[in-house]
């Protein structure tokens, strides 16, 4: 099985994604400010309303869904962890996804899902992890990773219901940390396709292998790597080599 998740070098991304990453710091920064300013979290708003909070439970009830965008989320909690309140699920649907491939296992025509990954939050209501999961755990359509990964700039979920900065700060952090989820899905086909010399059908239903790796992230020092790369980038275009 891999053991390191291999993420790209920040020399590999292009400027698009470069200042994509960065617009969307920028976004999640500003998600903080206005619910910090009223003694909120991203957390607390999910649940808000919601009634007890029960293990397993999706919150909102229902999900919540962007029928234009095709995307999907819930929080919910059921890990043995005690640095982890629940995490956030996302997944992008069909008409997301592309007609190419055929899933391997799960739901197919119309009905076809993707999970795309997964976010822990701790009990203050900020991300820890990034994770990515076996075909099992959430009933997707099995695609492959590179499929997975096309779809990740699908992800969007434009309406306020339940809560319009939850939204927003979900989306934006599917662009800021959109190498680590493509690195994490990767990393996912590396693990299922070595596991224990199974087929791929037993595999993806194997109980025994839940979550195929993760990844810690900290905003700020993301953040601090981006602009270390994009100021480089400005002098090698000002002071190119040779010159």
């Amino acid at each position: 099985m891999p053991e390191t998740i291999q993420i790209p070098e920040l020399t590999s991304l292009s400027d698009h994604q470069l200042a994509k990453s960065l617009a969307a710091i920028d976004e999640i920064r500003e998600c903080y400010r206005v619910l910090e300013k009223g003694g909120l979290n991203i957390v607390g708003e999910v649940l808000k309303d919601q009634g007890p909070f029960y293990e397993m439970d999706h919150y909102p009830k229902d999900d919540v869904y962007d029928r234009e965008t095709d995307s999907q989320y819930y929080y919910h909690a059921h890990r043995e962890d005690h640095d982890e309140h629940g995490h956030f699920h996302l997944f992008v649907r069909d008409s997301g996804l592309s007609d190419s491939v055929k899933p391997v296992l799960g739901p197919t025509e119309g009905d076809r899902v993707a999970h795309l990954v997964a976010i822990s939050m701790d009990a203050w209501g900020y991300p820890t992890d990034l994770f990515a999961v076996n075909r099992w755990v959430t009933d997707e359509s099995w695609l492959p990773a590179e499929s997975v990964i096309a779809a990740l700039d699908q992800f969007a979920i434009d309406h306020a219901h339940p809560s319009w900065p939850v939204n927003r700060w979900l989306t934006a952090m599917v662009r800021c940390f959109r190498p680590q989820i493509a690195a994490l899905l990767s990393h996912r086909d590396a693990v299922i396709a070595g596991w224990q010399g199974q087929q791929l059908e037993q595999v993806l239903e194997d109980r025994s292998l839940e979550i195929t790796g993760s990844i810690p992230i900290d905003l700020e020092s993301w953040a601090a790597k981006l602009i270390v790369e994009q100021v480089n980038r400005a002098e090698r275009i000002s002071c190119p080599a040779g010159s």
